[in-house]
């Protein structure tokens, strides 16, 4: 079961594609983040969805909002992928200890090894505003996320 909204977001500490640090915390006080799980990098609904992403990238740098994106691909597949689709986010590594951090999320299926299509939008204190969890078989629509977004920033204004 996935983490539930109005709890803390569990911290965590991730590879880019450039083999760069990202932590959580390095947002807090500063930007809300949507941090999307996804199964797997070169598969053809995880490319609609952070190509969706890639495209609607102005409107989360418009709204204050940073784009996270988690998968268990190693950090070399994930900067080939991003090479190839022009994903300009980072794209971080879960890779190990395997699906940690998607575990921390509720949202990693131990059957298959990867992550469940988990997005969570985390507010600038740190804290889970916004939730969707799918199946890996099930695509989200990116519409959701813009809706998550305007909500929060109705609700938490920025100083």
């Amino acid at each position: 079961m996935s983490i539930a909204t109005g709890r803390p977001a569990p911290d965590f500490e991730l590879s880019d594609q450039h083999g760069q640090t990202v932590r959580l915390a390095d947002f807090a006080g500063r930007r809300n983040v949507l941090l999307v799980f996804y199964p797997l990098a070169f598969s053809g609904v995880c490319e609609g969805e952070l190509t969706a992403l890639r495209d609607g990238a102005d409107d989360f740098r418009a709204a204050d909002v940073q784009l996270l994106a988690v998968s268990v691909d190693s950090m070399f597949a994930h900067r080939v992928w991003a090479d190839r689709e022009g994903l300009e986010f980072p794209l971080l590594s879960d890779f190990w200890p395997h699906g940690a951090v998607a575990s921390s999320y509720g949202v990693f299926d131990e059957n298959r090894g990867v992550a469940l299509r988990g997005t969570f939008l985390i507010d600038r204190e740190g804290v889970i505003r916004w939730k969707v969890v799918n199946p890996i078989s099930e695509p989200r629509d990116p519409a959701t996320y813009h809706q998550a977004i305007a909500i929060l920033g109705a609700a938490a204004p920025r100083p």
